[in-house]
């Protein structure tokens, strides 16, 4: 329920990019993503969504549409940063399933 809910603070909070975003912050949002993303990789806890939203924001970059790249590659990040904040959780609460 916890992942559930910082999951969708997380999208909201990549809606609330502001308008007019450049090629600048096109590129900040997608570094930051492909970092997130990365570190949801090294813990074997990638997405599939998250491939199709950083694909959606270079495609929308090559078309110059800097305000939809951004919002992808923002929600991008917030999808990965869920899969961590999902493999840490998951790493754990195998022990509660543990028959003792």
């Amino acid at each position: 329920m916890r992942l559930l809910i910082a999951l969708l603070a997380l999208l909201c909070l990549a809606r609330a990019a502001t308008a007019a975003s450049t090629e600048a912050d096109y590129k900040a949002a997608m570094a930051a993503a492909a970092a997130a993303e990365q570190q949801a990789g090294s813990l074997k806890n990638q997405w599939t969504v998250t491939e199709q939203a950083l694909a959606a924001a270079t495609k929308a970059a090559a078309a110059n549409d800097f305000d939809t790249a951004v919002k992808q590659a923002q929600q991008a990040e917030a999808l990965a940063k869920a899969s961590i904040a999902q493999a840490k959780e998951q790493a754990e609460a195998w022990k509660a399933a543990v028959v003792r």
